[in-house]
């Protein structure tokens, strides 16, 4: 006979709800809001441990050689991307419950956590490392890992050293295929410039050019250099072509195929926006709270969370290309050979 599941048991209840352990307690100095304090970074951890869970599962699909942008695997990409968004709203909108706690009632218990700091949460760093953060590109780099231990060390560094989810990404959108097929722009008449040998940049440039003011003329510069040029010396997270599918996806999102591709992109773009969100919240949080005081961890406290706030923006590529979207009655006609392409199976 099978034994019968428990709810308790199968959640594991009495681990978890032993789990929170006040230090005001034990030192017979009571502070009621530490329970609370307590609850929510288990909460956040726990939020963390899921999130994890579902970029590793998007990456394991992104890693295929070739991704079918019309399968279904494409879609599972996309839901589950779209359920990281819906948790990191979650995750800003537990601070709503942090901020019924006053300064007062902090200082109850601050001093006791020393040196305990949510900057030793290496869950949130292997998140920021998954989808694509490098360590180069961090604020803080003396302390990053400094407060870590060991086994906690390795943990992070053994993500930073896999293929985030930026950099497939990129690797997706370098093998979109409709550029490199002379099939696809054989009708393809747009007005553009010789000097361009993609016709579909060609033409795009041509019509960019043209919807610019004259103090905009200076984006035509920019323009050049993520399609064209690049930077020199300044290493970017999306290559030319791919900033130039990605283009293409935005500009043609209309088309069937190019649905979920657009969805993908954007639930990258929401994702930089929550977590920038949830890093604004916690700031402003902690400047109620602490106002310019040290973090128990060491950090500089809210100058620190300012300093990451501004820098990690982690598909920030993604989110400027925005600023070469044209009127949609100004966009280059595809031709009827892209079209049918780009449309249902008959």
């Amino acid at each position: 006979m099978a034994i019968e599941m428990h709810y308790g048991d199968y959640l594991q209840l009495d681990k978890i709800l032993d789990a929170q352990t006040l230090e005001s307690e034990k030192r017979n100095q009571p502070a009621h809001d530490e329970m609370l304090f307590i609850v929510i970074h288990q909460a956040y951890e726990l939020w963390f441990k899921q999130l994890l869970f579902e970029i590793d599962a998007v990456c394991r699909i992104m890693q295929v050689p070739a991704l079918n942008d019309n399968s279904p695997e494409l879609q599972t990409v996309v839901h589950r991307l779209g359920r990281c968004v819906t948790i990191l709203k979650l995750l800003v909108h537990q601070i709503d419950v942090m901020e019924t706690m006053n300064p007062m009632d902090f200082l109850d218990f601050r001093d006791m956590l020393r040196p305990a700091s949510g900057f030793q949460s290496w869950q949130f760093k292997m998140m920021e490392a998954r989808l694509g953060l490098k360590y180069e590109d961090r604020t803080g780099q003396d302390l990053y890992l400094s407060r870590l231990r060991p086994s906690e060390i390795e943990k992070v560094k053994c993500a930073e050293s896999e293929s985030s989810l930026l950099q497939l990404v990129n690797g997706w959108l370098e093998r979109m295929p409709f550029f490199e097929e002379a099939e696809n722009w054989e009708n393809f008449h747009a007005a553009g410039i010789a000097s361009v040998s993609n016709p579909f940049l060609s033409a795009y440039r041509t019509c960019y050019e043209q919807s610019l003011s004259d103090v905009e003329k200076p984006n035509l510069q920019l323009f050049d250099q993520v399609f064209i040029s690049g930077f020199s010396g300044t290493p970017r997270a999306l290559s030319a072509p791919a900033s130039l599918a990605a283009l293409f996806i935005m500009v043609y999102r209309g088309y069937p195929i190019l649905q979920l591709p657009f969805q993908l992109l954007n639930q990258l773009i929401e994702i930089d926006e929550q977590l920038s969100t949830w890093r604004y919240r916690h700031m402003n949080m902690v400047h109620r709270t602490i106002g310019t005081r040290i973090g128990t961890g060491g950090s500089t406290g809210r100058d620190y969370l300012q300093s990451a706030l501004n820098k990690h923006y982690i598909f920030k590529e993604l989110a400027q290309l925005t600023s070469f979207l044209i009127e949609r009655k100004k966009v280059p006609r595809l031709s009827a050979e892209m079209e049918k392409r780009l449309g249902f199976a008959a």
